[in-house]
């Protein structure tokens, strides 16, 4: 049987604090964590803070002018760590969606840790755009099947008059003919060991 992917997650994993982002604590990952248990042959991305979400978060923490008073969309949202940056530095209401139930799971567990409150939501991409300000999403280009699903969403919610912001790395499916730079973060890699050079995260609003 397939243990409870809350309790699962409380009796295997501790909220450790996302680095870089010392006011943010998040249910990592360590090697004896067992995660197949639950994810099966999936990837748990919610286990992991990945870079272009590291920088999302790291601006909201350092222009959170560009969320205090907004209705926000993770989109993707993993752990929610984009969400709940957003949310500690004033957002209205946040909206993380994350297909996977044991992302969902994570959120509200790492919303709780965090002290704040988010609205958890599966796909919202079959839904249409929900009436939100400011749309994130945070290495949601890692896969070409991925990334044009994504791309096509990110292009309605900024027709209807939503800001997109977009974290990643570059990789190679990122639409960068599509997008402007607004700030750079240090980071590194998911899988990168802790002696690996740090390289940049780019924050980038879809033109």
């Amino acid at each position: 049987m397939t243990p409870d992917a809350s309790e699962f997650i409380r009796a295997n994993l501790a909220p450790e604090p996302v680095p870089g982002l010392a006011d943010i604590r998040l249910f990592s990952t360590h090697p004896g964590s067992g995660l197949t248990r639950i994810a099966g042959d999936r990837t748990p991305y919610w286990a992991y803070a990945w870079p272009g979400g590291i920088a999302l978060a790291g601006h909201f923490g350092a222009h959170p002018d560009c969320v205090a008073g907004k209705r926000v969309l993770d989109l993707g949202a993993g752990s929610g760590l984009v969400g709940i940056a957003a949310a500690k530095a004033g957002a209205r209401t946040v909206i993380c969606s994350e297909i996977d139930p044991g992302g969902r799971a994570a959120i509200a567990l790492n919303s709780e840790v965090n002290g704040v409150i988010v609205e958890i939501a599966d796909d919202v991409t079959e839904a249409g755009v929900p009436d939100v300000d400011l749309v994130a999403a945070g290495d949601t280009f890692y896969s070409p099947a991925v990334a044009k699903r994504v791309l096509a969403y990110l292009r309605m919610c900024a027709a209807q008059g939503a800001e997109v912001l977009i974290g990643d790395i570059g990789r190679n499916d990122l639409p960068i003919a599509e997008l402007e730079p607004v700030a750079a973060y240090s980071t590194r890699e998911f899988g990168d060991g802790p002696n690996a050079p740090r390289r940049q995260s780019f924050v980038y609003r879809l033109a």
